[in-house]
């Protein structure tokens, strides 16, 4: 008899293939073997003659009024358990070998139990061993014996070869070199495991994900890049353009000087590596520079681009594929993966439009990248592996959220000590990473020499552009008063930029600045326009700048991280000193004046209450202003002592606090991924007592996650069109990564508004939304009402 695993394919070829593809990403992390017994092991349990019935009803394999075995039931698929038997075959077996055999099968059954669902507990939040109790299931449930005598000699033959004690005791050197690194708290040690059990339910759910879609779409094989990167291709074209490039100012003779630095330390060891340069010092060409030459130099399978903001993704993505692409590669070089557009739910059409990183260069968010190490489900996950064996570029990475400090620490260390991976850590700013108040709970280990820049200090000094001006008021600015500051500025230098902290006073100091001015040379930037939009926006102002036409663009944040625009003057709130030295990036960028200057102004009035991070800033530069003079404010010391107040003072908030709602007890995410040492069910005889499942559904990047909605503007009105109507898959995918363009992620204050007044429209039965294009406005985008001439409600 024949057993299928999906239409037109046998559970003997889908077992067979995840096998061979899950060995070959488990060898990342040494164990190949493994790899492909997860692979054989994880769909055993359609050997059973129940989920054979549902499949053959379900796919019409069977047609009732001509097969005489067919079997009428109504058994929905998800009642049906496949993925138990498999595991319990493998733990049954590890427990014979003792402590050590069980501390193995246990990661394994865990990543086989959990590879349709995300991981699950082994402890749940109330102390239930949920990992024993998914063990001992009943047999009739879970089909263990039954699957074990109609699965294909083949199958069994292999399973048999594979689980042999010295395979399964593979996993020992690198479970042992994690848990008795010297030093090393029992907590941070677990921690770890974890992460090493999320590595291999990585390598496994990819590839189940990779050969159902190609079962599907056997074309889709044709577009995977299944041979090793030949990185000397992009090392030559990244060369051949950087020689090119001309020498327009002469800023950028120190430009060139860093990037050369960066050349030549390429061809050290793999670690931790920080990149400390000024903003405008050209760091992301020399970071790119830096990453191909030591991914060739180690044979390391991709480059990977941490980005804080989605706002930069394009324009930097953009300028490395001009470096690095031509018409004539067969594969794209450069993947941007930032779109929370992504369904969870994996269908036959939503499969292809779920990115697994699989390109030699990705360009990705900070909170894509937490999401994949630390967000439950699985489409996050997935992409793991993906981090093994690769160079990640952080960029400004002082924007990590500091409830996720120790979180990320510990997950960097384990990346570079037991995943073959290379960290480059890029700002201006540099975060005391290595230096916390608790460094029982995990931080960095970086050495010394490995800044990139051989003097920090002099570089600095070489590279200052712009003077502080501390223009604190005791009772703050009025609206009127910083309106009237920029204009004067504009009118004096020719053009200003204003950073502000909310989109209320972007839209206020706009509507005070456009009427005093007139349209044309006054701009309006901000997080509720889409992002061609921005661009749009962001072309036109730099064409202005470098045409010497007069601008005076009031934005929010989004434009002080990596835009690369040079103004003659700039106006920044009040807000964290990391901030202010960013801001002070878009001024007299390419050395234009002497020296330029950069006014602090704080507001009369500013709602941010609830912005944690803003306010905490805020409070730790005031007191540098009060203890430093101005010249001195950008310099790496400085900055270095702003961070140590700073991350003191929140240093109880680096652990991802949960509250009592959340886990039943209140507690951080540390714990519940470490040794769960709050948990009530602490004394369990399990070796891993990790709550994954508990964790993952509380973890998110940002502390209000957001929702995507598709926006009317320009192409995004067809684009939504399109999406309405379209049936094939390889189009709709097309079309989500074209829809990153032109959508906007909202707050779920936000939203709710949005869907009170009725102002979004559900594609696909809610997987995506779209906007009501009588609420998105020209002149400041996204609006939560209709849409008035210049004065829409702006959130």
């Amino acid at each position: 008899m024949e057993y299928f695993a999906h239409k037109g394919q046998s559970v003997r070829c889908h077992l067979a293939a995840v096998g061979n593809l899950c060995r070959d990403l488990s060898t990342k992390v040494g164990v190949p073997e493994l790899g492909e017994l997860l692979g054989l092991l994880h769909d055993f349990g359609k050997y059973s003659e129940q989920f054979q019935a549902y499949i053959k009803s379900a796919t019409g394999i069977y047609n009732p009024d001509l097969d005489d075995d067919y079997v009428d039931t109504k058994v929905v698929r998800g009642t049906i358990d496949h993925s138990t038997a498999g595991a319990q075959w493998l733990w049954q077996l590890s427990c014979n070998y003792g402590e050590a055999g069980k501390l193995i099968g246990q990661i394994l059954a865990l990543c086989l139990a959990s590879h349709h669902g995300g991981l699950i507990d082994s402890l749940d939040a109330d102390g239930h061993n949920i990992f024993s109790r998914r063990m001992v299931k009943e047999d009739e449930k879970t089909h263990l014996s039954e699957c074990r005598k109609n699965a294909d000699g083949a199958i069994l033959q292999r399973l048999n070869e594979l689980s042999r004690p010295e395979i399964l005791q593979s996993l020992l050197p690198q479970i042992s070199a994690i848990l008795n690194k010297p030093g090393q708290p029992l907590l941070v040690g677990w921690f770890k495991v974890g992460l090493l059990v999320r590595f291999l339910y990585s390598c496994l759910i990819d590839a189940d994900r990779i050969d159902s879609a190609d079962h599907e779409n056997p074309q889709n094989k044709i577009i995977r890049q299944n041979i090793a990167v030949n990185w000397q291709i992009a090392v030559e074209r990244l060369e051949e353009q950087l020689a090119a490039l001309p020498f327009k100012h002469e800023i950028d003779h120190l430009r060139r000087d860093i990037s050369d630095q960066c050349k030549k330390r390429a061809s050290d060891g793999q670690g931790i590596y920080s990149f400390t340069v000024p903003t405008g010092g050209g760091k992301t060409f020399s970071a790119i520079r830096f990453a191909l030459h030591h991914a060739q130099k180690h044979k390391l399978d991709r480059v990977i681009c941490i980005i804080p903001y989605t706002s930069i993704i394009e324009q930097n993505a953009e300028e490395i594929r001009k470096l690095i692409e031509r018409e004539e590669d067969e594969f794209s070089w450069v993947l941007e993966h930032h779109s929370n557009l992504e369904p969870e739910v994996q269908t036959w059409q939503s499969k292809l439009a779920c990115e697994n990183w699989d390109a030699p260069i990705v360009f990705t968010t900070m909170v894509q990248f937490l999401e994949t190490l630390f967000g439950g489900g699985t489409r996050g996950p997935r992409r793991m592996h993906q981090l093994a064996q690769s160079v990640l570029i952080f960029d400004e990475i002082q924007t990590l959220p500091i409830n996720c400090v120790h979180l990320f620490c510990n997950a960097i260390n384990f990346l570079t000590d037991h995943a073959g991976s290379t960290v480059l850590m890029c700002t201006a700013t540099q975060p005391l990473l290595n230096k916390l108040k608790n460094p029982d709970k995990g931080q960095l280990t970086v050495l010394s020499e490995n800044e990139l820049i051989a003097d920090v200090g002099k570089l600095f000094a070489d590279l200052k552009r712009v003077q502080i001006r501390n223009r604190i008021k005791p009772h703050g600015w009025t609206e009127i008063e910083i309106a009237d500051l920029a204009m004067n500025e504009y009118r004096a230098k020719g053009s200003c930029l204003v950073i502000v902290n909310t989109k209320d006073w972007a839209r206020r100091l706009y509507v005070v600045c456009n009427e005093e001015l007139g349209a044309g040379s006054v701009f309006h930037l901000s997080t509720g326009m889409c992002p061609d939009q921005r661009k749009e926006k962001l072309a036109e102002i730099k064409n202005r700048l470098d045409t010497g036409l007069p601008v005076l663009c009031i934005s929010t944040q989004l434009i002080e991280a990596g835009v690369d625009v040079d103004f003659a003057s700039v106006i920044r709130f009040l807000a964290g000193l990391d901030s202010i030295a960013q801001a002070a990036g878009r001024c007299n960028r390419n050395g234009r004046q002497t020296m330029a200057e950069v006014f602090v102004v704080n507001p009369a009035e500013e709602k941010i209450g609830q912005l944690t991070d803003i306010c905490e800033g805020r409070d730790k530069a005031l007191r540098i202003f009060n203890e430093t003079a101005d010249e001195d404010l950008l310099t790496p010391e400085t900055m270095a002592q702003y961070f140590s107040y700073y991350f003191y003072q929140r240093a109880d908030d680096m652990d991802y606090k949960v509250s009592a709602k959340e886990a039943g007890r209140g507690d951080s995410l540390l714990n519940l991924l470490g040794d769960n040492r709050n948990n009530v069910g602490k004394t369990s005889p399990l070796a891993l007592r990790q709550s994954f499942k508990t964790a993952g559904n509380i973890f998110k990047a940002i502390d209000a996650p957001t929702q995507a909605v598709i926006v009317p503007f320009k192409r995004g009105k067809f684009i939504i069109s399109d999406l309405c109507a379209e049936q094939n898959p390889d189009r709709i995918r097309q079309l989500l990564k074209e829809a990153q363009q032109y959508s906007v992620n909202v707050f779920p204050n936000v939203w709710r508004k949005l869907l009170q007044e009725q102002a979004v429209h559900s594609v696909r039965d809610g997987i995506f939304y779209y906007l009501d294009e009588r609420y998105y406005s020209e002149k400041f985008g996204l609006a939560t009402e209709v849409v008035a001439d210049f004065e829409p409600q702006v959130i």
